[in-house]
């Protein structure tokens, strides 16, 4: 037969090492750092589907723009889009290139053209994105020898 008292008394007369407590500690703040930027990306999700004034959500919105505007998306158009959104980091990047699209969609729509073009799709991606995404439109359209002039107003917004 075993003789398991050495063990059991170790674990009932002794508080466990100080090293222990504080790798449970830091752990424990790891994990409520991460749930607590979880549940902020959550809450952003949230108040997009939130209706608006009109009944609509902001994801109600998107969907309607894309819908819209699908027959008008040619294959070029569609590949200016993935170039513009490759910047943006992977598991973010469908979504990215969801709310643009939508946005160069009401854009081709309420200007009442046959077909999405090179145009609708930088002033979508500017009117989409977040000012600190300028730098990198910037430096791509100079890459691609497209001059951003026409477009400098919206910039500057």
């Amino acid at each position: 037969m075993l003789n398991t008292a050495p063990v059991f008394r170790f674990l009932t007369t002794t508080a466990p090492p100080s090293w222990f407590m504080n790798s449970i500690a830091f752990w424990g703040w790891v994990m409520l750092g991460v749930m607590c930027i979880g549940g902020f990306f959550m809450f952003r999700k949230f108040l997009k589907v939130l209706p608006k004034a009109d009944g609509k959500s902001k994801l109600d919105w998107q969907n309607y723009w894309v819908e819209r505007s699908r027959p008008l998306w040619n294959d070029e158009s569609k590949a200016f889009l993935n170039e513009l959104v490759q910047p943006v980091p992977g598991p973010f990047r469908d979504i990215a290139k969801h709310s643009i699209a939508a946005e160069i969609g009401k854009i081709a729509v309420e200007s009442g053209a046959h077909e999405v073009n090179r145009d609708h799709c930088i002033k979508g991606y500017i009117v989409a994105t977040p000012r600190r995404d300028y730098k990198f439109l910037m430096s791509f359209l100079q890459k691609k020898g497209i001059d951003y002039a026409p477009y400098q107003h919206l910039l500057n917004k």
